[in-house]
Protein backbone atom coordinates (compact mmCIF):
# COMPACT_ATOMS: atom_id res chain seq x y z
CA UNK A 1 0.00 0.00 0.00
CA UNK A 2 1.00 3.70 -0.06
CA UNK A 3 2.55 5.22 2.73
CA UNK A 4 0.15 7.25 4.82
CA UNK A 5 0.92 11.16 4.45
CA UNK A 6 1.56 10.98 8.49
CA UNK A 7 4.17 8.91 7.96
CA UNK A 8 6.28 10.32 5.16
CA UNK A 9 9.01 12.21 5.69
CA UNK A 10 9.70 15.41 6.20
CA UNK A 11 13.17 17.21 5.60
CA UNK A 12 13.59 20.78 6.36
CA UNK A 13 17.17 22.64 6.63
CA UNK A 14 19.40 20.02 7.60
CA UNK A 15 16.68 17.89 9.40
CA UNK A 16 15.24 15.18 7.98
CA UNK A 17 11.76 14.00 10.29
CA UNK A 18 10.57 10.41 9.97
CA UNK A 19 6.79 11.12 9.83
CA UNK A 20 4.76 13.79 10.50
CA UNK A 21 3.24 12.68 14.20
CA UNK A 22 4.81 15.02 16.46
CA UNK A 23 4.58 15.71 20.06
CA UNK A 24 3.18 18.84 21.39
CA UNK A 25 5.06 20.90 23.84
CA UNK A 26 3.17 20.41 27.24
CA UNK A 27 4.80 21.88 30.41
CA UNK A 28 4.72 19.77 33.41
CA UNK A 29 5.50 21.90 36.41
CA UNK A 30 7.62 19.24 37.87
CA UNK A 31 11.21 20.65 38.77
CA UNK A 32 10.97 20.40 42.26
CA UNK A 33 14.07 21.96 43.33
CA UNK A 34 12.98 24.71 41.42
CA UNK A 35 16.37 25.09 39.75
CA UNK A 36 15.21 24.64 36.18
CA UNK A 37 16.89 21.51 35.55
CA UNK A 38 15.07 18.40 34.09
CA UNK A 39 14.66 15.59 36.01
CA UNK A 40 13.83 11.66 35.51
CA UNK A 41 10.42 12.62 35.14
CA UNK A 42 11.46 14.77 32.08
CA UNK A 43 13.40 11.50 30.96
CA UNK A 44 10.63 9.41 30.61
CA UNK A 45 7.88 11.60 29.89
CA UNK A 46 9.44 12.66 26.59
CA UNK A 47 11.39 9.63 26.41
CA UNK A 48 8.48 7.54 26.08
CA UNK A 49 6.86 9.23 22.87
CA UNK A 50 10.37 8.79 21.24
CA UNK A 51 9.78 5.35 22.18
CA UNK A 52 6.17 5.10 20.98
CA UNK A 53 7.26 5.81 17.25
CA UNK A 54 7.03 10.37 17.41
CA UNK A 55 8.66 12.07 14.44
CA UNK A 56 9.41 15.06 16.34
CA UNK A 57 9.35 15.10 20.51
CA UNK A 58 9.15 18.95 21.78
CA UNK A 59 9.84 19.98 25.23
CA UNK A 60 7.66 22.38 27.23
CA UNK A 61 7.86 25.74 27.60
CA UNK A 62 11.44 26.09 28.74
CA UNK A 63 12.13 29.29 30.06
CA UNK A 64 15.65 31.78 28.53
CA UNK A 65 16.15 32.62 31.90
CA UNK A 66 15.15 32.28 35.70
CA UNK A 67 12.19 35.22 35.10
CA UNK A 68 10.85 33.90 31.72
CA UNK A 69 9.79 30.69 33.68
CA UNK A 70 5.82 30.26 34.32
CA UNK A 71 5.96 28.54 36.91
CA UNK A 72 8.98 28.01 39.54
CA UNK A 73 9.15 24.53 38.69
CA UNK A 74 9.22 25.07 34.89
CA UNK A 75 12.20 23.78 33.37
CA UNK A 76 15.05 25.92 32.05
CA UNK A 77 17.79 26.34 29.25
CA UNK A 78 20.12 29.16 31.21
CA UNK A 79 22.61 27.39 33.40
CA UNK A 80 25.58 24.75 31.72
CA UNK A 81 23.80 22.63 34.71
CA UNK A 82 20.59 22.86 32.83
CA UNK A 83 22.20 22.33 29.55
CA UNK A 84 23.90 18.90 30.51
CA UNK A 85 20.56 17.30 31.90
CA UNK A 86 18.70 18.19 28.78
CA UNK A 87 21.68 16.72 27.10
CA UNK A 88 20.98 13.56 28.58
CA UNK A 89 17.37 13.38 27.63
CA UNK A 90 18.01 14.47 23.99
CA UNK A 91 20.67 11.50 23.96
CA UNK A 92 17.55 9.12 24.67
CA UNK A 93 15.26 10.47 22.31
CA UNK A 94 17.68 10.12 19.49
CA UNK A 95 18.26 6.66 20.50
CA UNK A 96 14.55 5.96 19.16
CA UNK A 97 15.09 7.04 16.31
CA UNK A 98 13.39 10.89 16.77
CA UNK A 99 14.44 14.45 16.64
CA UNK A 100 14.25 16.23 19.36
CA UNK A 101 13.09 19.80 19.49
CA UNK A 102 13.11 22.55 22.54
CA UNK A 103 10.50 25.43 22.79
CA UNK A 104 12.05 28.39 24.16
CA UNK A 105 10.26 30.63 26.20
CA UNK A 106 9.55 33.78 28.14
CA UNK A 107 6.03 33.87 30.11
CA UNK A 108 6.04 37.67 30.72
CA UNK A 109 3.54 39.01 32.34
CA UNK A 110 2.01 35.21 33.03
CA UNK A 111 5.19 34.64 34.70
CA UNK A 112 5.94 33.38 38.16
CA UNK A 113 2.86 31.98 38.82
CA UNK A 114 1.38 28.71 40.99
CA UNK A 115 0.64 25.44 38.95
CA UNK A 116 -2.14 24.29 37.98
CA UNK A 117 -2.74 21.30 40.91
CA UNK A 118 -1.49 24.18 43.70
CA UNK A 119 -4.03 25.63 45.78
CA UNK A 120 -2.57 29.28 45.25
CA UNK A 121 -3.78 30.94 42.56
CA UNK A 122 -2.18 33.98 40.41
CA UNK A 123 1.37 35.12 40.82
CA UNK A 124 3.32 33.74 43.28
CA UNK A 125 4.84 36.14 45.78
CA UNK A 126 8.20 36.80 46.00
CA UNK A 127 8.58 36.02 49.43
CA UNK A 128 7.55 32.41 48.18
CA UNK A 129 9.92 31.82 45.67
CA UNK A 130 8.41 34.09 42.65
CA UNK A 131 9.28 37.20 41.00
CA UNK A 132 8.07 40.87 39.72
CA UNK A 133 6.55 39.71 36.04
CA UNK A 134 7.74 42.07 32.69
CA UNK A 135 5.35 42.84 29.83
CA UNK A 136 5.72 45.63 27.10
CA UNK A 137 2.74 47.37 28.97
CA UNK A 138 2.17 47.68 32.76
CA UNK A 139 -1.35 45.76 32.00
CA UNK A 140 -1.50 42.50 34.59
CA UNK A 141 -3.64 39.37 32.99
CA UNK A 142 -6.76 38.42 34.83
CA UNK A 143 -6.26 38.07 38.79
CA UNK A 144 -2.14 37.81 38.02
CA UNK A 145 0.31 40.84 39.27
CA UNK A 146 0.35 43.98 37.16
CA UNK A 147 3.83 43.50 35.24
CA UNK A 148 6.80 45.78 34.85
CA UNK A 149 6.94 47.53 31.46
CA UNK A 150 10.16 46.34 29.82
CA UNK A 151 12.72 49.27 29.11
CA UNK A 152 14.59 49.61 25.97
CA UNK A 153 17.42 47.94 27.76
CA UNK A 154 15.34 45.03 28.95
CA UNK A 155 13.94 43.80 25.35
CA UNK A 156 17.82 43.80 24.31
CA UNK A 157 17.93 41.41 27.88
CA UNK A 158 15.07 39.52 26.54
CA UNK A 159 17.07 38.85 22.60
CA UNK A 160 20.24 38.35 24.49
CA UNK A 161 18.97 35.69 26.56
CA UNK A 162 17.05 33.77 23.91
CA UNK A 163 20.26 34.11 21.70
CA UNK A 164 22.39 32.03 24.92
CA UNK A 165 19.27 29.71 25.28
CA UNK A 166 19.36 28.60 21.71
CA UNK A 167 22.88 28.10 21.67
CA UNK A 168 22.99 25.87 24.58
CA UNK A 169 20.00 23.87 23.39
CA UNK A 170 22.36 23.28 20.12
CA UNK A 171 24.74 22.37 22.21
CA UNK A 172 22.38 19.58 24.38
CA UNK A 173 21.54 18.27 20.94
CA UNK A 174 19.13 19.80 19.80
CA UNK A 175 17.69 19.54 16.73
CA UNK A 176 14.64 21.77 16.48
CA UNK A 177 14.53 25.40 17.92
CA UNK A 178 10.48 26.85 18.61
CA UNK A 179 10.19 30.21 19.42
CA UNK A 180 7.09 30.50 21.35
CA UNK A 181 5.07 33.35 20.53
CA UNK A 182 1.57 32.11 21.53
CA UNK A 183 -0.83 31.55 24.35
CA UNK A 184 -0.59 35.43 26.01
CA UNK A 185 3.32 34.78 26.82
CA UNK A 186 5.48 37.43 26.02
CA UNK A 187 5.97 37.72 22.45
CA UNK A 188 2.48 37.13 21.93
CA UNK A 189 2.16 39.90 24.08
CA UNK A 190 4.10 42.39 21.83
CA UNK A 191 2.36 41.15 18.76
CA UNK A 192 -1.39 41.86 20.43
CA UNK A 193 -2.66 45.40 20.51
CA UNK A 194 -4.76 44.50 23.57
CA UNK A 195 -1.69 43.89 25.68
CA UNK A 196 1.03 46.15 23.69
CA UNK A 197 -0.04 49.78 24.08
CA UNK A 198 3.33 51.14 23.77
CA UNK A 199 4.06 54.28 21.41
CA UNK A 200 8.28 53.62 20.83
CA UNK A 201 9.47 51.46 18.34
CA UNK A 202 7.86 48.63 19.93
CA UNK A 203 4.35 49.16 20.00
CA UNK A 204 1.59 50.68 17.68
CA UNK A 205 1.87 49.66 14.24
CA UNK A 206 1.99 45.81 12.82
CA UNK A 207 5.45 46.00 12.41
CA UNK A 208 6.40 47.32 15.56
CA UNK A 209 4.68 45.28 17.53
CA UNK A 210 6.47 42.17 15.58
CA UNK A 211 9.85 43.72 16.01
CA UNK A 212 10.65 41.80 19.27
CA UNK A 213 9.85 38.66 17.64
CA UNK A 214 11.77 39.30 14.15
CA UNK A 215 14.97 40.66 16.53
CA UNK A 216 14.64 37.28 18.32
CA UNK A 217 14.32 35.07 15.09
CA UNK A 218 17.22 37.42 13.06
CA UNK A 219 19.79 36.99 16.45
CA UNK A 220 19.08 32.83 16.83
CA UNK A 221 19.80 32.19 12.86
CA UNK A 222 22.94 34.20 12.96
CA UNK A 223 24.34 32.43 16.47
CA UNK A 224 23.19 28.66 15.21
CA UNK A 225 23.80 29.17 11.63
CA UNK A 226 22.13 27.69 8.70
CA UNK A 227 21.68 24.20 9.54
CA UNK A 228 19.25 23.99 12.52
CA UNK A 229 15.29 24.22 11.84
CA UNK A 230 13.69 27.08 13.67
CA UNK A 231 10.24 26.77 14.29
CA UNK A 232 7.92 29.71 15.46
CA UNK A 233 4.42 28.63 17.36
CA UNK A 234 1.74 31.20 16.92
CA UNK A 235 -1.79 31.67 18.60
CA UNK A 236 -3.37 32.99 15.23
CA UNK A 237 -6.32 34.57 17.25
CA UNK A 238 -7.08 35.98 20.62
CA UNK A 239 -10.85 35.42 19.77
CA UNK A 240 -11.29 39.26 20.88
CA UNK A 241 -12.51 41.83 19.03
CA UNK A 242 -9.36 44.57 18.16
CA UNK A 243 -7.25 42.23 19.06
CA UNK A 244 -4.54 39.29 17.29
CA UNK A 245 -5.87 37.82 14.31
CA UNK A 246 -5.15 35.34 11.57
CA UNK A 247 -4.47 37.80 8.84
CA UNK A 248 -1.74 39.58 11.37
CA UNK A 249 -0.46 35.92 11.94
CA UNK A 250 -0.12 35.30 8.45
CA UNK A 251 1.53 38.37 7.20
CA UNK A 252 4.03 38.64 10.47
CA UNK A 253 5.02 34.56 9.53
CA UNK A 254 5.82 35.68 6.03
CA UNK A 255 7.86 38.39 7.86
CA UNK A 256 9.86 35.54 10.10
CA UNK A 257 10.16 33.25 7.43
CA UNK A 258 12.44 35.95 5.91
CA UNK A 259 14.15 36.44 8.88
CA UNK A 260 15.10 32.82 9.22
CA UNK A 261 12.18 31.08 10.61
CA UNK A 262 11.40 27.82 8.94
CA UNK A 263 8.26 25.86 9.90
CA UNK A 264 5.28 28.16 12.02
CA UNK A 265 3.53 25.71 14.90
CA UNK A 266 -0.13 27.24 14.69
CA UNK A 267 -2.38 27.12 17.84
CA UNK A 268 -4.69 29.86 19.50
CA UNK A 269 -5.87 32.35 22.70
CA UNK A 270 -4.59 32.84 25.62
CA UNK A 271 -4.06 36.18 25.74
CA UNK A 272 -7.46 37.11 27.22
CA UNK A 273 -9.95 35.52 29.43
CA UNK A 274 -13.48 35.51 28.73
CA UNK A 275 -13.69 34.62 25.33
CA UNK A 276 -15.39 32.04 23.57
CA UNK A 277 -13.35 29.55 21.96
CA UNK A 278 -15.13 27.26 19.25
CA UNK A 279 -13.60 24.37 20.80
CA UNK A 280 -14.23 20.86 19.03
CA UNK A 281 -12.07 18.05 16.83
CA UNK A 282 -9.26 19.94 15.13
CA UNK A 283 -10.85 23.42 15.58
CA UNK A 284 -7.58 24.81 14.90
CA UNK A 285 -7.10 23.46 11.90
CA UNK A 286 -8.57 26.21 9.28
CA UNK A 287 -6.17 28.50 11.41
CA UNK A 288 -3.10 26.30 10.49
CA UNK A 289 -4.67 26.15 6.88
CA UNK A 290 -5.41 30.08 6.24
CA UNK A 291 -1.62 30.86 7.47
CA UNK A 292 -0.28 27.96 5.46
CA UNK A 293 -1.66 28.93 2.23
CA UNK A 294 -1.96 32.91 2.88
CA UNK A 295 1.80 33.49 3.69
CA UNK A 296 2.98 30.35 1.74
CA UNK A 297 4.68 28.55 4.58
CA UNK A 298 4.84 25.03 5.85
CA UNK A 299 2.59 24.51 8.88
CA UNK A 300 1.81 21.96 11.55
CA UNK A 301 -1.59 21.71 13.31
CA UNK A 302 -2.58 21.02 16.63
CA UNK A 303 -6.01 20.91 18.93
CA UNK A 304 -7.53 17.93 19.69
CA UNK A 305 -6.06 15.49 16.73
CA UNK A 306 -7.60 12.39 18.56
CA UNK A 307 -8.12 9.94 15.77
CA UNK A 308 -5.31 8.05 12.96
CA UNK A 309 -7.65 9.08 10.10
CA UNK A 310 -8.56 12.34 11.26
CA UNK A 311 -4.74 13.32 11.60
CA UNK A 312 -3.94 11.17 8.02
CA UNK A 313 -6.50 13.43 6.43
CA UNK A 314 -5.29 16.39 7.72
CA UNK A 315 -2.04 15.77 6.33
CA UNK A 316 -3.03 14.14 2.64
CA UNK A 317 -5.23 16.91 2.12
CA UNK A 318 -2.45 19.56 2.04
CA UNK A 319 -4.23 21.66 5.08
CA UNK A 320 -1.20 20.91 7.43
CA UNK A 321 2.31 19.42 7.04
CA UNK A 322 2.42 17.96 10.00
CA UNK A 323 0.28 17.41 13.21
CA UNK A 324 0.94 17.73 16.85
CA UNK A 325 -0.39 15.63 19.54
CA UNK A 326 -1.16 16.93 23.04
CA UNK A 327 -3.85 15.15 25.65
CA UNK A 328 -4.15 12.56 23.43
CA UNK A 329 -0.30 11.02 23.30
CA UNK A 330 -0.49 11.86 26.88
CA UNK A 331 -3.32 9.34 27.28
CA UNK A 332 -1.60 7.01 24.90
CA UNK A 333 2.43 7.33 24.16
CA UNK A 334 2.57 5.00 21.45
CA UNK A 335 -0.55 6.81 19.14
CA UNK A 336 2.62 6.80 16.36
CA UNK A 337 2.73 3.21 16.92
CA UNK A 338 -1.08 2.39 16.76
CA UNK A 339 -2.07 4.88 13.97
CA UNK A 340 0.06 3.12 11.86
CA UNK A 341 -1.77 -0.15 13.15
CA UNK A 342 -5.09 1.51 12.29
CA UNK A 343 -4.21 2.94 9.11
CA UNK A 344 -2.56 -0.48 8.18
CA UNK A 345 0.87 0.52 7.56
CA UNK A 346 3.89 -1.62 8.38
CA UNK A 347 5.83 0.51 10.24
CA UNK A 348 9.80 0.15 9.56
CA UNK A 349 10.68 1.66 13.03
CA UNK A 350 8.51 -0.40 15.20
CA UNK A 351 10.36 -1.24 18.65
CA UNK A 352 11.57 -4.66 18.18
CA UNK A 353 10.55 -5.16 21.74
CA UNK A 354 6.94 -4.70 20.98
CA UNK A 355 6.91 -6.57 17.60
CA UNK A 356 4.70 -9.19 18.91
CA UNK A 357 1.74 -6.50 19.10
CA UNK A 358 2.36 -4.41 15.87
CA UNK A 359 -0.29 -6.73 14.09
CA UNK A 360 -1.80 -9.21 16.56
Amino acid sequence: MPVPAVFTSLTIRSLTLRNRLWVSPMCEYSVEKRDGVPTDWHLVHLGAFARGGAGLVMTEATGVSPVARISPQDTGIYTDEQREAWARIVSFIHSQGAAAGIQLAHAGRKASTYRPWDSGRGTVPVEDGGWQPVAPSPIGFTGYATPTELDRAGIAGVVADFVSAARRAVDAGFDVLELHAAHGYLVHQFLSPLSNQRTDGYGGSLENRARLLLEIVTAIRAEVGETVPLFVRFSATDYADGGWDREQTAIVAGWARDAGADFFDVSSGGLVTGVSIPVGPGYQVPLADFVKHQAGVEVNAVGLITEAEQAEEIVSSGRADAVMLGRQIMRDPHFPLRAAHELGYELPYWPPQYLRAQWA
